[in-house]
C-alpha cells in the first residue's frame, strides 16, 4: 500500500486517539478527577479527522485568524491492511499495512476529553505522508523515534514509547467497540508538551524509519484557495 494518489483518496477514515501517552496524561493532574470524568479514561479516547482536513506533503497549512498559534500534534499514523473487529494483542499487527507520518494540527484547547470540531477539524488540519512504509519493514513501531522540527531546529524529540496503549493494545481495545477497515488510519496518539508554531514557519514532522513530512504555515488570508 502506497500514497498514489492525494490524501482525499483514501479509502478510509482517519482516527485520532487522546491521552495515550503516559507523560501527556501525567501532565494534566488534578484535572482528570474533576467532574464531570471522575478519572482517568479506561477505553481509547477517540475523534476523527474529516476529509476536509487531509493535506499532503508540502502543502501549506492554514492559521485561521482567530486563533494565536498552532499546535503540532506529531503522531504515528497505522494504516490498517485487513478488516480488524475485536482482534487480540497478539494478532492485531496481522491487520496492519503498514505506517505513516501524521502531522495532527489543532488549535490550542482546554477541552481534553471531548475537543471542540472547530479546534480539530479546520481544512487542511492533518497532513499525512509522504509515504506508507511496509509493516514487515518496521521491527518495532513501540520504539521509533519521533522529532518536530521549526524552521530547520528541532523542537520536540519524543518516541512510540511511553505510551499506555503500545500499537499492538491500542488496535485490539479500539476494535473491541468498532471496526477498523482497510484503508483507515489510527494515530497512535501525540506526546507531551507538543510544539506551537505560527504563520510564516516550516514544520517537519520525522518518524525514525518511515519518513519527514513538511508544510509550512501560512496566514489565513493568504488562504489555500
Amino acid at each position: 500500500l502506497v500514497f498514489d494518489a492525494a490524501p482525499h483518496r483514501l479509502s478510509g477514515v482517519v482516527i485520532g486517539t487522546l491521552l495515550n501517552h503516559r507523560a501527556a496524561l501525567q501532565a494534566l493532574g488534578a484535572a482528570v478527577d474533576e467532574a464531570p470524568y471522575k478519572g482517568a479514561p479506561k477505553a481509547p479516547v477517540l475523534y476523527v479527522k474529516p476529509r476536509n482536513t487531509l493535506a499532503c506533503d508540502g502543502d501549506p497549512v492554514c492559521q485561521p485568524a482567530d486563533a494565536e498559534a498552532l499546535e503540532i500534534g506529531a503522531a504515528l499514523g497505522i494504516v490498517v491492511g485487513r478488516t480488524a473487529c475485536n482482534v487480540s494483542p497478539q494478532r492485531a499487527l496481522e491487520h496492519v499495512a503498514g505506517y505513516t507520518v501524521v502531522n495532527d494540527v489543532s488549535v490550542p484547547h482546554a477541552s481534553f476529553y471531548r475537543p471542540s470540531v472547530r479546534f480539530k477539524a479546520r481544512d487542511g488540519f492533518c497532513p499525512i505522508g509522504p509515504r506508507v512504509v511496509a509493516r514487515d519493514a518496521i521491527a518495532d513501531p513501540d520504539t521509533l523515534r519521533v522529532r518536530v522540527e521549526v524552521d530547520g531546529e528541532c523542537v520536540h524529540d519524543t518516541s512510540t514509547a511511553g505510551m499506555i496503549r503500545p500499537v499492538a493494545q491500542l488496535i485490539a481495545d479500539v476494535t473491541e467497540f468498532m471496526t477498523l477497515s482497510p484503508g483507515d488510519i489510527l494515530m497512535l496518539g501525540v506526546a507531551a508538551s507538543a510544539p506551537r508554531v505560527r504563520a510564516g514557519q516550516c514544520v517537519t514532522v520525522e518518524i525514525e524509519g518511515i519518513g519527514r513530512l513538511s508544510n509550512r504555515i501560512v496566514a489565513e488570508r493568504e488562504g489555500l484557495a
